[in-house]
């Protein structure tokens, strides 16, 4: 068994979306004085690997202390999308094999390019293909990069997917080849619009 870290390290250097604040993890005891080292952590909900919930697009939404459980956890797909170039249609979409039911890590150029700063130009899903995951029936998406958004150019697809599934932004896929995987991704249970997450992928070999 092989279990493969898909999670970004939260770090005050770590890339955010423009706008978001950057994590801070300040100490406010040491084990010199006090014993033991503690610290303040102050980050966005939406900082590095984390999730979505209805709270995120709508006002009285369900928080993410309100998700299925049964997202979070379960057999999952990994699909190759590096040679798609910045956006993943539906038409790349039907090309694979996907179902209802199922969670679907899509693998982009964003994985290749890396994370060592905030890239504009972000692989993300086109519109027809959020529509296309919808009409499939999948019970949770994840990405690999901050949003499923284009860069600023409004919320359509959140809107869309969000509604009817679980949505994990800002998995780190570097590492992981396409296939058949065990996903386990557990958000902080938290009344809030999104929750940091330590996603896995386990692979029996």
């Amino acid at each position: 068994m092989k279990i493969i870290d898909i999670s970004m390290e939260i770090r005050p250097d770590m890339i955010v979306y423009p706008g978001n604040p950057a994590p801070r993890i300040e100490q406010y005891q040491n084990v010199q004085e006090a014993g033991v080292n503690e610290s303040t952590l102050i980050l966005g909900s939406h900082t590095g690997t984390h999730v979505d919930s209805r709270l995120h697009i709508e006002a009285g939404g369900g928080s993410v202390a309100q998700l299925p459980l049964e997202s979070f956890y379960g057999p999952c797909m990994v699909f190759d999308m590096t040679d798609h170039g910045p956006e993943i249609t539906a038409d790349h979409l039907r090309k694979e094999n996907i179902s209802s039911g199922m969670i679907v890590l899509l693998k982009t150029e964003n994985s290749l390019k890396g994370y060592d700063h905030f890239r504009e130009d972000y692989a993300h899903l086109k519109e027809d293909g959020a529509v296309y995951l919808v009409d499939r029936g999948v019970k949770t998406l994840g990405v690999d990069y901050l949003s499923v958004e284009p860069f600023r150019n409004g919320d359509r697809n959140h809107d869309i997917l969000i509604r009817s599934m679980t949505v994990f932004e800002g998995l780190d896929l570097r590492n992981v080849s396409a296939g058949k995987y065990i996903f386990a991704g557990l958000p902080l249970r938290i009344d809030a619009d999104g929750a940091p997450a330590r996603a896995i992928l386990i692979s029996p070999s």
